[in-house]
């Protein structure tokens, strides 16, 4: 465990920024960032630091991580509140196009209902706009080609290899347009995913495609399938309990050793 302790001009005289890096467990590399006072009080975050230091210093620029006073942080903040709901809420004026619905009323205390209950003489009127389907684009999967996701830091992932049956349909359709196309209709759709049944919309997929499932031909699940995936499952629960346990190990190692480190001082 490396620690680096400077100064911080940030701060009145006398303070100091310590920067832990992580030599062990799966945050390896990281690092965590620590102040202290004159006095030698430990502060482990800005609340705590705001709530010591309290008006005679304005910590809202500062930025914890860096130690130093960044204004530009605080525009940003100032126009992310402007276009926060809650402060909608209060009398900002709303923006229609990216302001969401709010209920005013929530309360976490128990309050009175009226119950309203149907009765033989009343007409419900509906929307026969809201009974036909929605009409839905061609091939709106193909927007998602190109876009990879990242980790922490900013380093592409490696993306699932699709199984051997799995085959797309439709014009310049890759695996990655695949993928994000399956996995969309799992998430947006309750209806079972078979992919496109009909022979037709392999030969003209703009007439017969249907728009409710993803971009491949018609597959089966087996038995064998569904075996192979928990076995995927329960190998990835095991790598991530054993890892968890490493760096629950790590860190209770990491905190003895501060408190060894902090008797002998």
């Amino acid at each position: 465990m490396e620690r680096k302790r400077t100064d911080c001009p940030a701060l009145p005289p006398g303070w100091k920024k310590e920067e832990v890096i992580r030599k062990s467990g799966l945050s390896a590399g990281k690092s965590d960032v620590y102040y202290y006072s004159p006095s030698g009080k430990k502060f482990r975050s800005k609340p705590q630091l705001s709530r010591y230091l309290g008006n005679t210093v304005d910590l809202g620029c500062f930025d914890f991580r860096t130690g130093k006073m960044m204004p530009g942080k605080m525009q940003k903040n100032k126009q992310r509140l402007r276009h926060d709901p809650l402060s909608l809420a209060k009398g900002g004026k709303p923006d229609l196009n990216t302001a969401l619905p709010i209920r005013q009323t929530a309360s976490i205390f128990k309050q009175p209902v009226t119950k309203v209950t149907s009765h033989p003489g009343n007409k419900v009127k509906t929307d026969p706009q809201r009974g036909t389907e929605q009409p839905r684009q061609l091939f709106w999967e193909r927007r998602l080609k190109g876009l990879r996701s990242s980790d922490v830091t900013e380093e592409v992932l490696r993306t699932m290899d699709l199984p051997k049956g799995l085959q797309s349909v439709g014009p310049d359709s890759s695996d990655d347009t695949l993928l994000s196309a399956i996995a969309s209709a799992l998430h947006m759709s309750s209806a079972p995913i078979t992919g496109q049944t009909s022979v037709a919309a392999e030969k003209n997929p703009a007439i017969w495609l249907n728009t409710s499932q993803p971009l491949c031909k018609a597959f089966t699940v087996t038995d064998e399938h569904i075996r192979e995936q928990e076995l995927k499952v329960y190998q990835a629960r095991r790598s991530l309990e054993e890892a968890l346990m490493a760096d629950g190990l790590a860190r209770a190692a990491e905190n003895t050793r501060e408190l060894l480190e902090g008797k002998t001082a």
